[in-house]
Order: C-alpha cells, then structure tokens, then sequence
C-alpha cells in the first residue's frame, strides 16, 4: 500500500507514566487477567505522569546495543510469513510468525543457540480490545521472574545445568506494529539501560486470577537522569528488540549495562486525529548460549 503520510520525526517532550506508590507503602502487585465485569482494581499501585525529552533513534539505528541500552532496532524485515494479514489467530501466528521470530534471534543475538518463545500479544487501538497499549513505563519481567520462566519452560535438569554452569540466559520481547501505513498513534518509548539505576526499578508480583501463576513485573520510578528514545514512523517491516532480562548483568565486571530496558506507549501531541489506530505484536522469548 502506498504511503499517503510520513508521521512527524525528531526529538519531542511528552509525558509518560511513572510509579507512584501504594498509598499504605505496601508492596505493590497486578491482577493480571481480570475479566472485564470485576469489581477489583487491577493494580494497588498508581502512576504519576512527569514530561521528558524523547529522541528519535531513526538518524542513529546501528549505534544501539542489547549489552549497553537493552533494545536494538531492525530494518528491512520483510519476509512473506511476517504480512500482518496473517495475524488471524493464535494458531496461525504461532505458525507463520514464531519461526520468524526463531531464526530471527538467532541471526541477530551473538552466540545465541536456543529460543523459547514463551507467549506474544496483540495489542489494538478499540478501548474494547481485550490489550491495548500499555501508557505505564515498566519491564515485563525481573531477575526472579526470568528465573523462574527458566524453570517453567526447561525440564528440571536442563533448567539445573544452565544456572550450574552459568549458562547465559535473556528474556528478549520482539515488538513491531502491524499497521499499513508508518506507526503514528500511541508509538513505543524506550529508555537506555544504562541510564537505569537499580533503585527505579520496583519489583511487582504478577498475579493471575485464573491460573494462580505469580511472576514479576517492574514498574518504573522517575529520575531525570533516564535517557528516553522511540522510532519515529515505525514500518510493520522493522522490528525492536526489547531486552528485559540478561543474567549476563549479574556477573561482576560485566560489560552489560542493567540488562534491562523500561517502556511504555506514549501519546504524541503531533499525531494526527484521523491517524490510524496502533495495532501492534510483541513476542517474548527465552534466548540461551553459551
């Protein structure tokens, strides 16, 4: 389809959501998968917006690295299986879009041997939508979390090996949008992981109501410090790799920064009102070696 309007670019100030604290200091959690008619809050937790500067990566794409900044952007995706009208169900993502995102892992990510695609989501502009973009800055998992993934998703003697021989293992979440034209509405925002500091990153118990599963999120705090980016007029072509976890980060001396990278949807003041809705996908996989 051809291109009827290029979104705008460059630098922009925007705000964006951070944590605020329960109001009785206790530790924070989600209720994940609520159905729509409780009556409970979904979090006990609140967010407080705070503006900043959010630069546009497009001028600069190779000069980002999972090790320093915990994201990565990729151009020129284009192979038929990833064509958004595939994107019916999850049988057929699972089908035409998981092995993509496979061999996509292992060409990108130096060494890396095995994936684990653990789940993905569809994110949609209808207020109905069973997930829309999330405007909360936040890691979708945590060192425990990531751990704990291990486990769910190896055998108990594969899972022993990796943390017996300290086998490298990230969480890596392959975001792209799936609309026709570039991405205007609600675009992703990024922050450098090593503008991060420990003490902003809050542990979040992740509960889910049906299942009784309970991971770990983190919700983000505030510091002026924190270096936010985006992609200016993101193509369905192009992909972001999101690190959220690299045990690699917890070895001392390591040359990875956090290993971790906060995001969250923002609102562009420049987005046009008649700018097609944000329909995106993100899918999260365990990533091993050596």
């Amino acid at each position: 389809m051809a291109i009827t309007h290029l979104p705008s670019s460059g630098p922009i100030t925007a705000p964006l959501n951070f944590y605020s604290p329960p109001p009785d200091n206790s530790p924070p959690y989600n209720l994940a998968d609520l159905p729509p008619d409780s009556p409970l809050p979904p979090r006990n937790y609140s967010s407080s917006p705070h503006k900043v500067l959010i630069t546009d990566v497009r001028p600069n794409l190779t000069t980002f690295t999972l090790n320093h900044h915990s994201f990565q952007l990729l151009t020129s995706q284009p192979p038929p299986s990833s064509e958004p009208s595939l994107f019916t169900s999850s049988d057929s993502i699972k089908k035409h879009y998981y092995p993509e995102i496979t061999s996509l892992l292992l060409s990108t990510i130096p060494n890396a041997n095995k994936i684990i695609i653990f789940d993905h989501t569809i994110r949609l502009p209808s207020p109905s939508a069973p997930r829309t973009p999330v405007q909360r800055v936040h890691i979708d998992q945590t060192a425990a979390s990531a751990a704990q993934r291990v486990r769910k998703h190896l055998s108990a003697e594969e899972a022993d090996e990796v943390f017996a021989k300290g086998t490298r293992y990230r969480i890596v979440n392959v975001w792209r949008p799936l609309n026709d034209q570039p991405l205007e509405s609600f675009p992703l925002a990024f922050a450098s992981s090593a503008s991060l500091r420990d003490e902003e990153v809050i542990p979040v118990e992740h509960r889910y109501t049906q299942t009784g599963y309970i991971g770990q999120t983190a919700a983000i705090a505030h510091h002026p410090d924190q270096e936010w980016y985006y992609l200016s007029g993101m193509k369905n072509t192009e992909r972001i790799l999101l690190q959220c976890f690299d045990s690699e980060a917890l070895k001392p001396g390591s040359e990875v920064k956090g290993g971790r990278v906060a995001h969250s949807a923002f609102e562009d003041p420049r987005t046009r009102p008649e700018a097609e809705g944000r329909r995106s996908i993100e899918v999260r996989a365990l990533v091993f070696g050596p």
